[in-house]
């Protein structure tokens, strides 16, 4: 099953006997919160789950997103109407960081059914909603382990005995600048792939051949395992579904560089290199 469904796609599905539950999850660093803009507008029948409060624990030492407690995420899910047995779709503005943590949450936990709508809302044409749906709870039950997860030792060794790939910006993992973390740079051994180049300027993904043509001269598909880590666990999670639509599968360093850096105990490398 691919990961992600088109506009139309879903349009259809929405239409027919079987909808898929919708999870509106708009988010953007740095910008503004995403509650007011799916109160002025939404899917029709999606339910907003918020990045920060619901997807994500407190931050801290495990970073600026670390995991949410796995029995509350759970609480959110079902409040959401996500079923077992339900597939369900997931969206954000466009960017699909956002949509992307939300599935990767959901795989996680071992959802089998869950695929992001690719061009998020920017791609839809259909009607919107301001109305607030009251859905059937549901019955998910998470039970972690379905995806690889790394933590800051493991994400170290894959990146000496694997490929572990850095999907933030080039300045970032050079350490050119750091607007955000305690210092520039990149955990030693990883290769930068930036999470903006699986996209096309409408924010869909690439077709499959050509994430797979990307990934291939990354060194995805010779190395044993590959990893990806990112800020805080966001755009890393897109950077997984890239690789699944390829064919390839990854774990993600949730924790990512806001846990890395923030023990000055951690080796850190600058510039172009892998260090």
């Amino acid at each position: 099953m691919t990961p992600i469904v088109s506009a139309p796609d879903l349009a259809n599905e929405l239409a027919g006997p079987r909808p898929p539950v919708l999870l509106d999850v708009r988010w953007q660093l740095g910008g503004p919160p995403g509650r007011p803009a799916y109160d002025a507008g939404h899917l029709p029948g999606a339910v907003y789950v918020d990045l920060d409060t619901e997807l994500a624990g407190p931050p801290g030492a495990a970073g600026r997103h670390p995991l949410p407690d796995v029995a509350e995420f759970g609480e959110v899910m079902r409040r959401a109407g996500v079923r077992g047995s339900s597939r369900v779709v997931v969206y954000d503005g466009g960017q699909g960081w956002a949509a992307a943590r939300a599935w990767w949450l959901l795989r996680w936990t071992g959802h089998p059914d869950v695929r992001v709508l690719d061009g998020g809302l920017a791609a839809w044409r259909g009607e919107l909603s301001t109305g607030t749906p009251d859905p059937e709870p549901g019955d998910f039950r998470p039970e972690p382990g379905a995806l690889p997860l790394l933590d800051a030792d493991g994400a170290a060794a894959l990146a000496r005995s694997g490929l572990l790939l850095d999907a933030r910006a080039a300045e970032r993992y050079r350490g050119d600048v750091e607007p955000i973390d305690r210092v520039g740079g990149h955990i030693p051994g990883a290769a930068s792939a930036p999470t903006t180049e699986n996209v096309d300027a409408d924010g869909r993904f690439l077709p499959a051949e050509a994430l797979a043509a990307r990934f291939k001269t990354l060194g995805a598909t010779e190395a044993p395992e590959v990893g990806v880590y990112c800020g805080s666990g966001v755009s890393g999670a897109h950077e997984v579904l890239a690789l699944e639509i390829a064919g390839i599968g990854a774990a993600l360093y949730a924790g990512s560089w806001s846990e890395w850096s923030s023990d000055p105990a951690r080796p850190v490398a600058t510039g172009p290199g892998r260090g």
